[in-house]
């Protein structure tokens, strides 16, 4: 497990694709229980140990992701969450190359929750909920274009599905239409930078996840 930073309240892992976040019907062990075994085992503690689910990113998405150890700052870090005041960046590596450098994209997002999927909608369809993203283009290659993310909404599979609504599908993500799949089976999209205040010391903190491979290769030919 890839411990990014851990204190008495707040434990920040940078999430492989393919692990699971919370617990779900495919019985696979999720990342919140791997934490309690890493917590009992290297504190040596005996019975239950906390650890609370404050985010969840896409089980093909790989990046940062926070828990809590403690109640208090599970609740407050929920409430964070839910006015906006945990500030999340991704990275998505995408097919072709983007017509606009940087855009606001502004769409009405349908979930499909038997198929788990997410679709574009209009305004007014039942269960539409407006999506709004920006992009900035960090990087292109030959056939792939390195985005930088911002939500300011946060819908299900939205960077996916409004990413490949504009002809760009996610590298990897046969489900919004990429050409091929990736060898580990994820998409390249990372859950790049977190920042936020601390819920319980109040200081600020501003994490980011390594870069894979993949990224960094894109980085590089840009640079040559």
């Amino acid at each position: 497990m890839d411990v990014i930073y851990e204190d008495n309240h707040i434990i920040v892992v940078n999430k492989k694709p393919g692990e699971i976040v919370q617990g779900d019907k495919t019985g696979d062990t999720p990342l919140s229980e791997k934490i309690k075994d890493y917590l009992k085992e290297k504190y040596n503690k005996p019975g239950n140990v906390f650890c609370g689910v404050v985010h969840r990113i896409d089980r093909p998405v790989g990046g940062l992701v926070v828990f809590a150890k403690t109640s208090k700052a599970l609740t407050r870090l929920n409430d964070m969450l839910r006015k906006g005041e945990i500030h999340k960046t991704y990275w998505a590596l995408v097919e072709g190359k983007p017509e606009k450098e940087e855009d606001t994209l502004r769409n009405f997002l349908v979930s499909d929750g038997r198929i788990n999927k997410t679709f574009i909608a209009r305004e007014g369809d039942k269960d539409a909920k407006e999506s709004i993203l920006k992009y900035h283009t960090v990087a292109n290659g030959d056939q792939y274009s390195l985005l930088e993310i911002n939500l300011l909404t946060g819908r299900k599979h939205q960077i996916r599905a409004q990413l490949s609504n504009i002809g760009h599908p996610i590298k990897g993500d046969l489900k919004y239409g990429a050409r091929r799949s990736n060898k580990d089976g994820g998409i390249s999209l990372l859950a790049r930078h977190i920042d936020f205040i601390h819920p319980v010391s109040k200081q600020e903190i501003s994490l980011f996840a390594e870069c894979p491979e993949e990224f960094s290769k894109i980085l590089q030919h840009n640079n040559n």
